[in-house]
């Protein structure tokens, strides 16, 4: 399948493992167990917390998408960074973007850091990195663009510098997801996602990827898998199996929105700044057009006072004021009281999270009624 646009792997069916009847949309096998045929004669699959025929579909598209040798299916995104970070002992350092989402930092800070590993926090995207490394640094850990202040960090080259010291470089895809974006292609080694996200597209699931290329990682990792047993159920992968079906669609349709959204924004007189790397002054639109295909469909912007972030959440219609993005619906984050409530106040300060940004991920609604929520409420606020 390798041959093929994402557009058709996003559809396709690994034939050799398809379901005996030919059905089109893979099969749940809800089952905790397998019978065998007799000693030595098994299907292949045992005990689902290692392996299930639905998980296995899910784990072979979504390699496939980001051209991983593997990938591994998780019940949560955390749930795969944490299993992730098994593969290091007391004593490793790690170097870590400043910009990341609030519960991998509170994962780093509460649970990793109590487990022996060491961390230096650092804006990535400056690229200013090579003071950084250690000699007992393991990985560099970043989003790219980040979250929520939308850096963009240039992944071969940071990538060049970690394999030189045989550092191995994680990289978390979940925003562009590998529509746009394929950071093993420009020398990361692992890729992390939230399936929660655009993945799976709906808010109706939770789950979480690990994309490797190297095949003696891959065999530590699927050891600590089946013996965690953090894998992803059979209803659930089955849910981002049919995500990932219009991912390509729902990926351009919400760029598209973000895109005029973030234009309107930008020209509204309580707006005093708008973050989208798809805005040729964005410090990363360069190298965002040498390593993406396209920008996405997150935005972050501020406002010129509290009291209209307290009014634009509790007054939006079209968009939910909610955690998550990524899905059909647009979504309007505060960052300070949500996703980074537990990022410690002077990092957040440090990265300009304060309490006039706020996040956007754009949905598929008509952009003019998305453009048209906004400007009511900012008329609404005016006329108070």
């Amino acid at each position: 399948m390798s041959d093929y646009s994402i557009e058709t792997v996003c559809q396709s069916i690994d034939r050799s493992i398809a379901d005996q009847w030919g059905a089109i949309s893979f099969p749940i096998y809800q089952s905790a167990t397998f019978a065998h045929r007799g000693l030595r004669d098994s299907t292949g699959f045992d005990y689902t917390r290692m392996q299930n025929p639905t998980r296995q579909q899910l784990e072979y598209v979504v390699a496939k998408l980001e051209h991983g040798l593997d990938a591994m299916a998780f019940a949560s995104g955390m749930a795969a960074i944490a299993t992730l970070m098994e593969l290091f002992s007391p004593g490793d350092h790690i170097i870590v973007d400043a910009d990341l989402y609030g519960g991998s930092v509170r994962l780093f800070n509460e649970i990793s850091s109590k487990n022996g590993i060491t961390f230096t926090t650092a804006d990535l995207s400056r690229g200013d990195y090579a003071g950084l490394f250690q000699s007992n640094t393991k990985a560099v850990y970043l989003e790219t663009p980040t979250n929520p202040m939308m850096n963009v960090t240039d992944i071969a080259a940071l990538a060049g510098e970690c394999h030189k010291r045989n550092v191995i470089l994680i990289v978390d895809n979940t925003f562009l997801t590998p529509y746009y974006q394929n950071p093993l292609d420009l020398g990361a080694d692992i890729v992390i996602h939230s399936g929660t996200k655009f993945l799976s597209g709906h808010h109706d699931t939770i789950g979480g990827f690990i994309v490797l290329k190297d095949e003696k990682t891959d065999e530590r990792l699927r050891l600590i898998y089946k013996t965690t047993g953090a894998g992803l159920a059979p209803f659930d992968s089955w849910l981002i199996l049919r995500g990932i079906r219009t991912l390509a669609v729902r990926m351009d349709r919400a760029q598209e929105n973000a895109i005029k959204l973030a234009a309107y924004l930008k020209q509204n007189r309580h707006v005093t700044k708008v973050i989208y790397p798809g805005f040729t002054e964005h410090p990363g639109y360069e190298i965002s057009c040498r390593q993406s295909r396209g920008f996405g469909a997150m935005i972050s912007f501020y406002v010129d006072s509290r009291e209209l972030v307290e009014f634009m959440l509790k007054n939006v219609e079209v968009a939910f004021f909610a955690e998550s993005l990524g899905g059909t619906e647009t979504l309007i984050t505060y960052p300070i009281t949500q996703t980074h409530a537990d990022v410690p106040r002077e990092l957040l300060e440090k990265n300009g999270i304060n309490d006039r940004l706020l996040r956007l991920s754009v949905g598929i609604e008509g952009i003019d009624d998305l453009i048209g929520d906004f400007e009511r409420v900012f008329e609404l606020y005016d006329r108070q």
